[in-house]
């Protein structure tokens, strides 16, 4: 029995070395290998991971882009090291997708709540530059990035105007550029805000709550669009901008409302109409911004 083993062994070895010396034949490949300094004994035992090896860092020498990757794992390479006469192999990073990382590290720094993901992706040179009414909005928020750092913050803006002229892309883009910088923020789609937020009262509504207090940039995207109600204005809202207005913590708005008729807005519920309360919300807007106006044909038709 010990002999049929041994030569089972003996034909396992020597298919092995002839797989090897066949992908041997070619020079790159043998080149490849020879430079891990192994014993060509131990090689011989990894040909066809050496194998898949090879290739995948020929696909990275070819690579013209991440969106073209060959390699089973995209942006990585399936590579062997050399240690103490074995080989060990992992997937390392491939230099497009560590650069691809590494801009858009920042991003982490910027949260969405209901808002869509490419709004991640807004930039100032990409926005359209047709519009004159843009540049007092522009020329401010390059204010607000020089003075950020200032000990007495800058304030936000209060950014109305018509549907589809660009507000929320426009605060999304500076807030990319604050992330860049390292602070945090949040983009809120304030009116779907206010049913997940009332969904969570069973399970983690005081931590939603708290976060989007104390957040050091936040964006309260299309105010006045919900539907009020007591809680919504009263509970949430309020204490929300008292917060963030008594700790000089940057807050802004866009909606299609001016000022006046939020106020409005604000002062109706379901439980009759408050205009003292309405007042008071419209009062902290004031305190926590400068207000703009966008007016501009529709962009996303």
């Amino acid at each position: 029995m010990q002999k049929v083993n041994d030569l089972i062994n003996e034909v396992d070895e020597i298919s092995l070395k002839h797989s090897f010396q066949d992908a041997c034949s070619n020079n790159d490949f043998k080149a490849y290998v020879y430079n891990l300094n192994i014993p060509e004994e131990i090689l011989i035992k990894y040909t066809s991971r050496l194998e898949e090896a090879f290739e995948e860092c020929k696909n990275c020498a070819t690579c013209k882009g991440l969106d073209t990757c060959k390699n089973k794992v995209p942006g990585y390479a399936y590579t062997p090291y050399g240690k103490d006469k074995i080989i060990e192999f992992s997937y390392d990073i491939c230099k497009k997708q560590a650069e691809e990382d590494k801009k858009n590290a920042y991003q982490k720094n910027l949260e969405l709540l209901e808002m869509p993901k490419d709004i991640k992706n807004a930039t100032f040179k990409d926005m359209y530059k047709d519009d004159k009414a843009r540049i007092p909005i522009v020329k401010y928020f390059k204010e607000f990035i020089d003075n950020y750092d200032n000990e007495e913050k800058p304030k936000g803006i209060y950014l109305n105007g018509s549907f589809g002229s660009g507000k929320t892309y426009l605060v999304a883009a500076l807030f990319n550029e604050m992330a860049k910088k390292g602070v945090r923020s949040v983009l809120i789609y304030y009116p779907e805000f206010l049913r997940s937020l009332k969904a969570s009262f069973q399970t983690n509504y005081d931590e939603q709550f708290n976060y989007i207090k104390k957040v050091p940039l936040l964006l309260l995207d299309d105010i006045g669009a919900e539907n009020c109600s007591n809680w919504s204005r009263d509970e949430v809202l309020g204490p929300i901008l008292q917060y963030r207005m008594e700790n000089h913590l940057p807050t802004f708005f866009t909606s299609n409302l001016t000022l006046e008729e939020l106020e409005n807005s604000l002062a109706m519920t379901s439980n009759g109409v408050d205009k003292v309360k309405a007042r008071r919300i419209v009062e902290r807007i004031k305190q926590l911004t400068v207000s703009l106006e966008l007016i501009s044909k529709n962009r996303r038709n």
